[in-house]
């Protein structure tokens, strides 16, 4: 399924502010994870100078990324998303899995400060387009209401 504004509806319809950050953000990976070509999709929280890994579905994944490491590290740096057609050419990627060709990472931004981001990987090279990038940039601002 790539139809966003099903999933937005859906994320809105199970947000909770009453449940734990946790909670709500495992069934916002869960909804996510519903879009096509996807083998990992999760959050990494901000602590300090860190990301450290959050609710996600797929493979085991990375723990701890620094500041300004790999794309997630960049991408809560930078305070933007990133967009990786081929995660080989993308210098300093983290490579939790060898089975992600391409991935994209939307920082959670609350008072112009990181909270998280949510990174999701895919199978396949290019796979995240102009459309991705505005729906969960969309998403995100849903998401830091939770924060």
């Amino acid at each position: 399924m790539n139809d966003y504004k099903v999933i937005i509806e859906q994320i809105k319809g199970i947000i909770d502010k009453d449940l734990p950050l946790i909670s709500n953000l495992s069934n916002i990976t869960a909804v996510i994870n519903q879009l096509d070509n996807l083998n990992w999709c999760g959050f990494y929280l901000v602590e300090g100078d860190h990301l450290y890994l959050g609710p996600f579905q797929g493979d085991v994944a990375c723990t701890v990324i620094a500041k300004g490491k790999g794309v997630c590290g960049t991408a809560f740096e930078n305070k933007v998303t990133i967009v990786v057609d081929d995660v080989n050419q993308f210098k300093g990627h983290i490579a939790c899995s060898s089975l992600s060709k391409s991935e994209i990472v939307v920082p959670i931004i609350k008072n112009n400060q990181v909270k998280a981001v949510l990174d999701i990987d895919s199978p396949i090279y290019h796979r995240f387009k102009e459309i991705d990038k505005k729906n969960l940039e969309e998403i995100s601002l849903i998401i830091e209401e939770l924060f």
